[in-house]
């Protein structure tokens, strides 16, 4: 939903301790290690997808289903494969923020948002995309509802204060009211919810709005029910959280790197502490996990403008070629810079889809990273090592490998331009770099400009 950060502090502060050197949550006093365990094993379609967020309100000027409905054949051509619509439910209008709402304040999680069109226009949509190859799944706000929500009927639903009224989860979500989970109604009903949209709509999964929190104990059996309607399923958990991943989840929000990729595009720290990051998560996460890994969402202001334009597409090249499931945000392939995190996401502020007669060079870039990325296995499951390279406070250089094949990626995150080396091992390299001819490689040597990226695939001998 809204405000990440103060989402973290509410949920680590104090049961949380931050580890200084990586940026990574560890548990006070934590007794189990989750890094010993073993990810739920997820649908071959989800790891080799990538995600594309679409927020009905302002993806297109009309801002309903219809709206997506058109535009499938340009995000099957542009290749994303799992479409993520935002909310779909009706909003709440009780104490409700700006002039439309947040879409995380939900009414009644069985309904459908009118503005957005009818029960048809949703199978409609969900159909065209079957049709394409797309994967759809939708949002769903499990930790809190709108303040005038049909589940208001059943007070003993929500969480109450010492004097007996119903509180919000945080003081400052004071659109929406905190949801119980030791009610076991609650937890029936909302597993039903579930099992409703998945069996009614042919859904392909579900992002879980701040699904830590959420108890553990309420995902692990609500996934085990979903499996049971249908097994090939994505459960996507925005949290950051390695217990999460274990039995219920496919993949959760990889929350800290982004912060640690924020670090160094803005802060002036090395590009060294995004690999510093990377290993402290996986030295905590169950093994085979899988993170969604991401420069842009609606939770936060868009890369172009926090970044600049080429420092955002260096930051997707990382996203793009390293391991886990990338995400798209609507509008980055046209280089938008349309706000959606608050204040405005209770507004209307459509994609300005003619960015791309500003920035021409972003649609092919966008389109071309996820060409290489399913044209090479080991950009979708390979291992990941990183390489030393001669500035290793500006650039960032790693192989990615797999039984077939191995590719070295360098990418320079400054200003200046890179003339060194990088320490890519044994053999003959080629140049496969998107938007380049391919010619022989010059490894170990390697020159960028500033924010170039470029990827060298191992030539095999037979």
């Amino acid at each position: 939903m809204l405000q990440h950060f103060r989402r973290v502090a509410r949920t680590l502060v104090p049961a949380l301790l931050l580890a200084a050197s990586s940026g990574i949550a560890v548990a006070a006093g934590a007794t189990h290690d989750y890094s010993k365990d073993s990810a739920r094993s997820s649908p071959a379609w989800v790891h080799d997808g990538v995600v594309y967020e679409i927020f009905p309100r302002d993806f297109s000027a009309r801002g309903d289903f219809a709206g997506v409905t058109v535009q499938l054949d340009r995000l099957q051509q542009l290749g994303v494969s799992i479409l993520w619509l935002m909310p779909i439910h009706p909003l709440g209008k009780l104490k409700s923020k700006g002039t439309l709402g947040s879409p995380y304040a939900v009414r009644d999680y069985y309904g459908i948002n009118s503005d957005y069109g009818s029960a048809d226009d949703l199978h409609r949509l969900f159909n065209e995309a079957h049709k394409r190859g797309l994967k759809v799944i939708i949002d769903i706000v499990a930790n809190h509802t709108a303040w005038d929500s049909n589940l208001m009927a059943h007070p003993a639903y929500y969480t109450h204060d010492a004097k007996g009224n119903i509180i919000p989860p945080d003081p400052d979500w004071t659109d929406v009211a905190d949801l119980n989970y030791d009610n076991p109604e609650l937890r029936q009903y909302m597993t039903g919810m579930l099992v409703h949209w998945l069996k009614d709509f042919d859904l392909d999964g579900f992002r879980c709005d701040y699904a830590a929190g959420v108890p553990t104990d309420f995902w692990e059996p609500a996934r085990a029910a979903l499996t049971k309607t249908k097994p090939d399923i994505f459960m996507l958990a925005e949290a950051d959280s390695p217990e999460l991943l274990v039995k219920a989840f496919d993949a959760d929000y990889a929350w800290s790197f982004y912060h640690a990729l924020s670090d160094v595009l803005q802060n002036g720290k090395p590009a060294s502490a995004i690999i510093d990051n990377w290993r402290a998560s996986a030295a905590q996460y169950p093994h085979g996990a899988l993170r969604l890994r991401f420069t842009d969402n609606h939770d936060q202001r868009r890369a172009i403008a926090r970044f600049g334009e080429a420092a955002t597409l260096a930051a997707n090249a990382l996203m793009f070629t390293l391991d886990g499931v990338p995400l798209l945000y609507q509008g980055m392939e046209v280089g938008d810079t349309a706000e959606s995190t608050a204040p405005a996401l209770f507004e209307k502020l459509p994609v300005f889809w003619q960015g791309d007669a500003i920035r021409p060079q972003y649609p092919p870039f966008f389109h071309d990273l996820i060409a290489l990325r399913k044209a090479h296995s080991a950009l979708r499951g390979g291992e990941v090592q990183w390489l030393h390279n001669s500035d290793e406070n500006r650039v960032l250089t790693y192989a990615r490998r797999d039984a077939s094949e191995s590719l070295v990626i360098a990418i320079n995150l400054s200003t200046a331009p890179f003339a060194g080396v990088v320490m890519a091992g044994e053999g003959r390299y080629q140049d496969i770099t998107p938007g380049h001819a391919a010619t022989a490689a010059s490894l170990p040597s390697v020159a960028l400009g500033a924010w170039e990226y470029r990827v060298y695939w191992r030539i095999t001998t037979q």
